[in-house]
């Protein structure tokens, strides 16, 4: 049996980190996020070859997982959980029902998957994200224009009825976007690449097969005098930023418990649709949820315990006050320039893009994107008070029933 969590390391991109969220890493990684800003942006700008690569975010659900399986030479489907102790590898609808029967709308997704995706891959191991299945698709005017529809799962994507691309998707059984691929000589060496391509399947008109490949227009996005001016501000302002608050930012890299913290309040600041981060704010914060937390222990000497590490933590963070307000400042500079670059690549695209909001659709940008380089660095680009804001509030449809 292919056991994938002990080899398929780098294929567990169930979370890459936001730029602007590497200054939360040390001094190194901050230096990192500033080095990939700079370079996307002169990727976009020269035609010449880039050791930069920077691929779309589709906004697809569920992951799907497929291949032939090295061991038994067999065509398999499976979801996130191929990375379980025990793998849940499915080659039947009989193996689909054994392994996620409690969740009947993601059984019927991947049924749909298991007959159609074998038909496109011709070998090798691949991760997409599935766009829809045929009962997903709906028919919406929108300012009024006729577009078919389908809404994977925070994003509504929208193509004009007319139009060549709505006719092959009403033709299909499935959408899905492929962007991974793992390789190697044996399991053990198996390493995740992206920039997976439509050429690398075949074609059937069963499936309609998109790939993450974005920037292939590189050179054509220009800036004009003033947003140039305007980046290089932004990114000569982060690394003096970086260079002044160094040893707050090495501390940082050693404080797990801090940087754990500073995660889950980044995130809660996301969904208030604020992404200014205070350090006066954090530490009533940090207090909140300890207290919080406290007050759910039953046994005395626990509850003890954790309003002692409390006191520590804040101790620890007062002592620190002037380095993490210079956190926070570069924090933001980096999302100033993350946002930059993002208005850039969304002037490329092959969808319209919307949120479906009680009283109609929003027009949106995309997911986001992904940067990767040459030493296997990746880091996401995403407009957090846009997508990432909609993202935790917006109901999944593929997980409904189930």
């Amino acid at each position: 049996m292919l056991n994938f969590s002990s080899y398929l390391t780098e294929a567990k991109n169930t979370h890459l980190t936001h730029a602007a969220d590497l200054s939360f890493e040390g001094y190194a990684r901050t230096n990192v996020a500033i080095g990939f800003i700079e370079s996307v942006a002169t990727m976009l700008q020269s035609s010449s070859k880039s050791k930069m690569n920077v691929t779309r975010k589709w906004d697809g659900a569920p992951a799907v997982f497929c291949g032939i399986h090295p061991d038994t030479n067999k065509f398999f489907v499976g979801t996130k959980s191929v990375f379980n102790k025990v793998p849940k590898i499915n080659y039947t609808n009989s193996d689909i029902d054994k392994n996620h029967g409690h969740a009947p709308g993601l059984t019927s997704k991947l049924k749909i998957a298991l007959k159609n995706l074998k038909t496109v891959v011709v070998g090798g191991i691949y991760q997409g994200d599935l766009l829809y299945t045929k009962e997903d698709l709906t028919d919406e005017t929108i300012d009024g224009e006729s577009f078919i529809t389908f809404k994977p799962n925070t994003i509504t994507y929208a193509i004009p009825k007319d139009s060549e691309m709505a006719s092959k998707i009403r033709q299909s059984e499935m959408g899905i976007a492929f962007h991974t691929k793992y390789t190697g000589k044996d399991m053990n060496s198996m390493k995740a690449s992206f920039g997976v391509t439509k050429n690398s399947f075949r074609e059937n008109k069963k499936v309609l097969v998109e790939d993450a490949t974005y920037l292939d227009q590189t050179g054509t996005v220009t800036f004009t005098k003033q947003e140039q001016k305007t980046l290089e501000r932004l990114i000569k302002k982060a690394r003096q930023l970086a260079d002044q608050n160094k040893a707050a930012l090495n501390w940082l890299n050693g404080q797990s418990k801090i940087v754990a913290l500073l995660n889950i309040y980044a995130n809660s600041k996301v969904k208030e649709g604020d992404l200014t981060l205070r350090v006066p704010e954090f530490i009533q914060f940090i207090k909140d949820r300890y207290e919080g937390e406290a007050a759910t222990l039953k046994r005395e000497a626990n509850r003890i315990n954790k309003l002692n590490e409390l006191k520590q933590v804040i101790a620890t963070m007062n002592r620190q006050r002037s380095g993490m307000s210079g956190v926070f400042t570069l924090h933001k500079v980096l999302n100033e320039a993350t946002l930059f670059l993002i208005n850039k690549l969304e002037g490329i695209k092959s969808y319209r893009t919307f949120l479906q909001r009680p009283n109609g659709f929003e027009v949106t940008g995309e997911e986001g994107f992904v940067a990767s380089d040459h030493l296997g660095n990746v880091i996401k680009l995403v407009d957090r008070l846009q997508f990432s804001r909609a993202n935790f509030t917006i109901d999944k449809n593929w997980i409904k029933g189930g």
